[in-house]
């Protein structure tokens, strides 16, 4: 192909033409007049069910609202809740509405809401809407953008909600004890538009840690490393409600995650994700890639979809370790092949049933006698025995048939596909010749 020195020419003169033009910073606003995104217009107030699938928060409620003048009006109150994380462990913390943690705000992009906010504590407060953009005013730092809310007081929040996400909201005042009590909830904004591949189930989960001392009636705001209830939405396994999805469907999870300090990588058995958004925005299909651990840092959202293409009874946690026990896990001894058998023998004399707890086989504890306003570190009783797991964890159950609204309670496993003790025939048809156990030093029975 001949091509002429003034073609080239012409051909170079556009391409960089055009390059200068794709590198040009777009204006903020097409129109440097334009109202932002918050304060423009609001749309007309989308309805659930007709507009968008509700979301459910799973141990967890969505706050009721009210349609006045075409403004989507919610309502929370700050106060103390007497709070059960799991069965046996109580603790006095501060939440919304009655929950810990606040019941989940759901609306549409392009809905206008106005918030009220009654502050019942005997605190000074101030509730930040976090990663929703909001004028500066609505922003909710105590002392930089308003007032305090101070005890007895009802402040009001107001603006158009522009961008479709997953965010969160929570005290933004002395917030070291405000937000270790409890002060925080999910805000999920639904987009306006249908979208490509609804989900067919929508969890909202918020990630949390908490101090309470075995015995001790609140939560310790002081706590900067040692923290020893893990929560789902508040709740410590055993006590986290189950994810349930039939065989087939898309599950979308929306994870938030205000911890106090630490970040906390969630894994799924049995399926591989996509983090499909951000509280930043939604992650382009392009920029998406397989997962099964994803990694909730303090201070962000992670929305993950997968396919329930596994039938079963899958774990859901956190992969820290010491993340996935419960408060009676934490402050123990060493006692790694210690032999405790004669310690146990003088002081079972006094304290019939004693046990001392070494760390080495938790299983079989699920049934001790706890102190006053405790839970065991690894508390559950699963099908096959003791579920040796607490703390930030659940089970996302996939069947092929669900009763809506009920617990389908635990997994049948095929035979063909069950897990059970190899037999001497087995062993001895695969050439595989387990060794002779000798004992550990230190090891006994109790």
């Amino acid at each position: 192909m001949d091509v002429t020195r003034r073609d080239f020419v012409g051909s170079a003169v556009a391409v960089i033409a055009a390059g200068a033009a794709i590198m040009k910073p777009a204006p903020a606003y097409a129109d440097a007049k334009a109202k932002p995104p918050w304060d423009r217009p609001p749309l007309e107030p989308a309805v659930a069910g007709r507009d968008y699938r509700p979301v459910v928060t799973p141990n967890g409620a969505t706050l009721p609202f009210k349609v006045v003048d075409g403004v989507k009006v919610f309502h929370l109150i700050a106060e103390e809740v007497l709070h059960e994380f799991a069965p046996g462990l109580k603790a006095k913390c501060w939440g919304f509405n009655g929950r810990v943690h606040g019941p989940t705000i759901e609306a549409v992009e392009g809905d206008r809401v106005r918030i009220y906010v009654t502050n019942s504590l005997n605190s000074a407060t101030a509730i930040h809407w976090h990663a929703v953009l909001v004028p500066n005013g609505m922003d909710g730092v105590g002392g930089l953008t308003q007032k305090v809310i101070e005890p007895g007081q009802t402040f009001k929040y107001e603006f158009t909600l522009p961008t479709a996400g997953t965010f969160m909201y929570h005290s933004h005042h002395n917030e070291m004890v405000q937000v270790a009590f409890g002060l925080m909830g999910m805000f999920v904004v639904h987009p306006r538009q249908r979208e490509a591949k609804p989900a067919d189930r929508d969890y909202a989960i918020l990630l949390s840690e908490w101090k309470i001392i075995a015995g001790a009636t609140r939560p310790d705001p002081n706590e900067m490393s040692d923290f020893n209830v893990f929560t789902f939405n508040a709740r410590a396994f055993p006590g986290t409600a189950p994810l349930v999805a039939k065989l087939g469907e898309r599950v979308r999870i929306r994870i938030g995650n205000l911890s106090p300090t630490d970040h906390h990588p969630i894994h799924i058995h049995g399926h591989a994700f996509k983090v499909v958004a951000t509280d930043g925005g939604p992650v382009p299909e392009s920029a998406q890639w397989p997962e099964t651990t994803v990694l909730v840092a303090v201070g962000s959202t992670r929305t993950i979809e997968f396919i329930a293409d596994n039938p079963g009874d899958w774990l859901m946690h956190c992969h820290m370790t010491h993340h996935m026990m419960n408060q009676m896990g934490h402050g123990l001894p060493n006692l790694i092949g210690v032999d405790t058998a004669e310690l146990d023998k003088k002081i079972g004399q006094l304290i019939p049933g004693y046990m001392t707890m070494t760390g080495e086989e938790m299983a079989g504890m699920s049934d001790m006698p706890m102190p006053p306003n405790s839970i065991s570190m690894m508390p559950a009783r699963g099908p096959f025995g003791d579920l040796t797991t607490g703390g930030m964890a659940t089970i996302v159950k996939v069947r092929e048939e669900l009763e809506e609204g009920k617990d389908p309670g635990w997994y049948k496993h095929p035979e063909h596909a069950s897990n059970k003790p190899a037999t001497p025939d087995e062993l001895k048809r695969d050439g595989i010749s387990p060794p002779e156990r000798k004992p550990i030093h230190g090891e006994h029975k109790h």
